[in-house]
């Protein structure tokens, strides 16, 4: 009697292992990873009831860090309570299908977070070095088209992800070794060869974060060269405070990401629990960072939440 065929078309669900090594751990990991979810959610929820509410905040600065703060909400949501849930309550299960849909978004979101950072980064740029044709050369219209553009692009390029793990079959084991559905750990289940699919995954990661930091870090070289060209010595130093804690947190977000991109590429000896943990880092911290970073420091902004605290405080 011939082998039975073990292989199916795709498995009904995946077991999420968490952080190799330190599962003993993740109760307490989950304490900090909880604290800056709901730090995101709040923040970029003010941010984004801010905005709609103050018209003097209806500036292309602003329009973009609404955009950022929608994809700083779907990215951090579309993890972090499934994680929690792998945390605390140890519910490893995951439907196949639902995993697919946390590989999109996130893939997808973060490649819009990447998208957005450019955007502001070159908003920064005209506004500092152009000001006179600011907003002349960011209406509401190039504005609109940029967000556009960017969504586009993200849902463009990672639509196919869970086309393609659809199509394949899974033979071996239904552990995925990481705390959510990323790409290459669910790949790796895959009982044929999958190395055309890994390349193209590893690629359009790497074309696009790489243009997009380029760009942005030159954005910020004609930031600076124009700062330190102001013949007001107190003007210099605001703008170069500002653009230094923007410039921080795209270092978090690009340093964090291209670290993960590369660590499957060319890493083989980084140990997985270091691995998956800097994974997290790149979706969790600019969403609690970028609240902070873009709200709290942003006057108008602060001032607004102050005034209507005050309000509701008398």
């Amino acid at each position: 009697m011939p082998p039975l065929n073990t292989s199916r078309p795709f498995p009904v669900t995946f077991l999420l292992m968490g952080i190799p090594g330190l599962e003993h751990l993740h109760v307490w990991i989950g304490i900090p990873f909880c604290s800056m979810y709901v730090v995101a959610v709040v923040g970029n929820v003010t941010i984004l009831a801010v905005v709609r509410a103050e018209r003097s905040l209806h500036e292309p600065m602003f329009f973009f860090l609404c955009m950022l703060s929608i994809t700083d909400l779907v990215l951090s949501t579309s993890t972090l309570p499934r994680m929690l849930c792998l945390f605390w309550l140890g519910a490893h299960d995951i439907a196949f299908d639902a995993c697919l849909a946390q590989m999109f978004f996130i893939h997808s979101f973060t490649t819009m977070e990447s998208g957005f950072f450019l955007a502001m980064a070159f908003d920064r740029y005209v506004a500092i070095c152009h000001p006179l044709h600011h907003t002349t050369i960011l209406t509401h219209a190039r504005i609109t088209i940029m967000g556009i553009i960017v969504v586009i692009r993200g849902v463009a390029f990672f639509s196919p992800h869970p086309i393609l793990l659809k199509q394949l079959p899974y033979c071996r084991t239904r552990i995925i070794a990481h705390t959510y559905c990323e790409f290459m750990a669910v790949v790796k289940l895959a009982c044929v060869d999958t190395g055309a699919t890994t390349r193209y995954s590893l690629s359009v990661a790497s074309i696009i974060g790489s243009c997009d930091a380029i760009l942005t870090v030159v954005s910020y070289a004609f930031i600076l060269h124009s700062v330190f060209s102001l013949p007001s010595r107190e003007a210099g130093f605001k703008a170069l405070g500002t653009c230094g804690s923007h410039v921080c947190v795209i270092l978090v977000f690009y340093s964090t990401a291209g670290f993960s991109i590369f660590t499957h590429r060319f890493g083989k000896n980084v140990p997985a629990h270091i691995h998956i943990f800097i994974a997290n880092m790149y979706l969790l911290v600019p969403p609690f960072l970028n609240p902070i970073v873009y709200g709290v420091r942003t006057k108008k902004i602060r001032e607004h939440v102050l005034r209507v605290l005050k309000v509701n405080v008398a």
